[in-house]
């Protein structure tokens, strides 16, 4: 049986998430330590005991969920579950962050402080109400790419997620947004939900996001994965430190190809698929991609245990 370990994206967050991994689990207790360390602050304290609203900003949210998906890979290595476990690691869009760090790529500050630079420079690439990103339910990546490109008028709103097989969402200025939600209805989509967030991330509006982005990233240290690292914008596996630098940057305006990429490690012969941190999101795909797959969640020590009774 051959297995993937996946991580989840922006959305995802919860007050309380991983505090019960941290009280059962020291090791992974200390993840949020080093999250605090690296950042100057307690970020914990916001995870455990804020305010929804603040831990959902961008700059929080991102390396938060990272934090929380370390630290349930720490209880499952605690446990004798290592990242050999898997053949890949993959994670939505900031995921793949928590997934190359998962996979030894990166150390866990370093991918706390790329994170929170990444979520700062990602909300201010694009003034606050100009951008919108909505999901359209019911139709394929092509027809969403037909939609889109009529909706955009002279404006920018492209694919940003093509998440599974009735699901895509679009990214861009708010009015093209908005226009392709309408058109999308009359071109037969069961519906199409303007999102609750703060930016249109994965478009082109995030250019200057991805410039920043370049500059971090070349600064911080980049290890061959231990596991593969199934990308987001190729929907392919990479093991080349440089080759993934190169695609955190493309991932920023990039589309996040999570179907293809789900359907490539079948091919390959995946047929369990680990979500590993908070949230449920990436099973649901999963199983709307390829229903036989087998999915678990591993975001609390109740399914570190049950993870370890499973082998």
């Amino acid at each position: 049986m051959a297995r993937a370990f996946i991580f989840p994206g922006q959305g995802a967050q919860t007050i309380g998430m991983g505090r019960d991994l941290a009280e059962a689990y020291p090791e992974a207790r200390a993840v949020f330590d080093e999250v605090d360390e690296a950042l100057g602050e307690r970020l914990s304290s916001l995870i455990w005991e804020g305010e929804i609203d603040t831990l959902t900003l961008t700059q929080n949210a991102q390396p938060a969920l990272m934090a929380t998906s370390m630290a349930a890979m720490r209880a499952l290595q605690a446990e004798g579950i290592g990242i050999d476990a898997a053949s890949y690691v993959a994670g939505h869009s900031l995921g793949e962050y928590s997934a190359l760090t998962a996979a030894g790529a990166l150390s866990v500050a370093d991918a706390a402080r790329l994170l929170r630079a990444r979520g700062l420079a990602m909300q201010s690439a694009v003034a606050p109400g100009e951008g919108a990103m909505a999901a359209i339910l019911g139709l394929g990546l092509e027809q969403v790419r037909a939609v889109a490109e009529k909706a955009a008028e002279g404006d920018v709103v492209s694919a940003a997620n093509d998440n599974d097989p009735g699901q895509v969402v679009v990214s861009g200025t708010a009015a093209a947004v908005e226009r392709a939600a309408a058109l999308a209805k009359e071109a037969g989509a069961k519906r199409a939900v303007l999102l609750p967030v703060s930016a249109p991330f994965h478009c082109a509006l995030m250019e200057p996001a991805a410039r920043e982005m370049a500059d971090k990233l070349q600064s911080v240290e980049i290890a061959a994965p231990n596991v593969p690292l199934v990308a987001n914008v190729l929907a392919e596996a990479v093991d080349d430190p440089a080759r993934i630098r190169g695609l955190l940057i493309d991932q920023i305006c990039g589309v996040v190809r999570w179907r293809e990429s789900v359907e490539w490690m079948v091919a390959q012969g995946v047929t369990e698929f680990w979500e590993i941190g908070a949230g449920k999101a990436l099973s649901g795909m999963v199983r709307r991609i390829h229903r036989e797959a087998g999915v678990r969640n591993i975001g609390s020590a109740a399914d570190v245990s049950a993870a370890k009774e499973s082998l």
